[in-house]
């Protein structure tokens, strides 16, 4: 039995999917073993926009790839979370692959597509909710959790909510985070690019406000109650406006504009000039922008292992060549704790970085050798899918590109590595770029353009 109005996988690509993006974060960041995996392995700090890109990216991919695309993203998926585990500061185990929490991570993504219909004023009935969470439960399948901790219909979901937010979920340190802090810091979207770096502190604080007090009346009432959250009345205001009026708007506009397509077109970014004294701010720069990804102002061992599992994540790697990344990355690690922790307290600020970089590369030419290079050679080993010792721009796209870069970025960065112009890139031609980037005195440089024009 099929119903044209009831399509779970369509109705997750619609755009309005975004006024409950935030909600869908919050929702999985309460279960401790989440909240415990993004404190210490994830980039949502530094990087909220693109956790989000990720989170619904994958849901997409799961929902909309024939069986076999299907797996494969399943095991990259497990791939990715199995080295998510560890020891909570007040001593509890977790590790993400624990079958309780990958059933709820999924059902928040199937809760949050019912609650945006719900809100919007055009929700399922409970056939129709019956249907797509058939259709939810299918792909799911995929993943070959234990039958037990799935609901077995979708009128079985709202006990399981309330139940495992009462017996489960806490309003732990990455929840509050979410809800109260990160917005307040976040880095601007590129695609306001055109609000500057002046314009946007200015927005965000009035974001941080809204999408705080629309989550908050958004969250299941069991949700609220549990992490002592009370929903004003203008948070209620702002929840019926902007669903109701995306609900009566949206489902009006043509396909083309009504759903997410996998190929988004972005702004272009406008660059600024970069100061004379190039080094300095360059390598600055790339701890800010690269390596510094949970956004703490430190580097530590998460931190590459957060760039390992990016470069995993976007070349979809095997585990042999996942671990090959991971290691390059481990031994990077070691040489900036080896040279920079002069505390030895497992980190590096930027201001070490930065200095200890220049003086090391003042110092020895074979300094980038010792850490950065190796990884470096990793990345382009597992970018090269065919194993022709070449990247060409597929390659190198699928590497260094994403939703959050803009094409013409993209082919610039390209074109600087490619010195000889023959339209893909060498290891030797891959390696001098990233080595003039952190070496060259001048901006005029090409391998100084690494991370856009200076």
């Amino acid at each position: 039995m099929t119903d044209p109005d009831v399509s779970f996988k369509r109705d997750l690509s619609e755009w309005r999917i975004a006024l409950v993006a935030w909600r869908l974060l919050v929702l999985q960041a309460a279960d401790p073993v989440v909240g415990a995996g993004m404190t210490e392995h994830s980039t949502y700090r530094a990087h909220p926009w693109r956790r989000i890109e990720h989170t619904l990216g994958s849901g997409r991919r799961l929902f909309y790839q024939d069986a076999e695309a299907l797996r494969g993203e399943v095991a990259r998926l497990d791939r990715a979370h199995k080295r998510i585990r560890g020891t909570t500061p007040d001593g509890r185990p977790y590790d993400a692959r624990d079958a309780a929490t990958r059933v709820w991570v999924l059902l928040t993504l199937f809760e949050c597509v019912v609650a945006m219909r719900s809100l919007g004023g055009d929700r399922y009935d409970a056939a129709q909710l019956e249907l797509a969470y058939g259709e939810f439960k299918e792909a799911i399948a995929a993943f070959g959790l234990p039958e037990e901790e799935l609901p077995k219909s979708a009128a079985d979901l709202p006990s399981y909510f309330a139940r495992y937010a009462r017996e489960r979920l806490e309003f732990n340190e990455a929840t509050r985070y979410l809800l109260d802090g990160i917005l307040r810091e976040a880095p601007r979207p590129r695609r306001l690019w055109f609000l500057g770096d002046a314009g946007w502190r200015v927005t965000r604080g009035l974001v941080a406000r809204v999408i705080r007090e629309l989550t908050v009346a958004d969250l299941p009432p069991v949700v609220r109650e549990r992490f002592g959250l009370v929903a004003t009345r203008r948070g209620a205001l702002l929840s019926v406006l902007l669903h109701r009026g995306a609900g009566a708007v949206v489902p009006l506009l043509p396909d083309r504009l009504r759903y997410r397509s996998p190929e988004e077109q972005r702004p272009p970014r406008r660059y600024r000039p970069m100061r004379r004294d190039a080094r300095g701010p360059r390598v600055d720069r790339f701890f800010r922008e690269v390596l510094d990804q949970t956004g703490d102002g430190y580097i530590t061992v998460h931190d590459l292992r957060a760039m390992a599992h990016n470069v995993c994540w976007q070349l979809d790697l095997d585990e042999a060549a996942e671990a090959r990344v991971y290691e390059a990355f481990d031994g990077w690690w070691e040489q900036l704790r080896a040279v920079m922790d002069a505390n030895r307290d497992g980190r590096v600020s930027r201001e070490e970085f930065t200095a200890a970089t220049l003086a090391g590369c003042d110092r020895d030419e074979a300094y980038l050798e010792q850490g950065l290079l190796p990884a470096l050679r990793a990345v382009f080993t597992a970018a090269d899918a065919d194993g022709s010792g070449f990247l060409e721009f597929d390659e190198y796209r699928a590497v260094f590109g994403g939703p959050r870069v803009h094409p013409a970025e993209l082919s610039h960065g390209f074109r600087q590595l490619d010195t000889d112009g023959d339209g893909r890139i060498t290891v030797e031609e891959f390696l001098r770029g990233f080595t003039e980037f952190f070496t060259a005195r001048a901006d005029s440089t090409s391998g100084a353009q690494l991370l856009g024009r200076p």
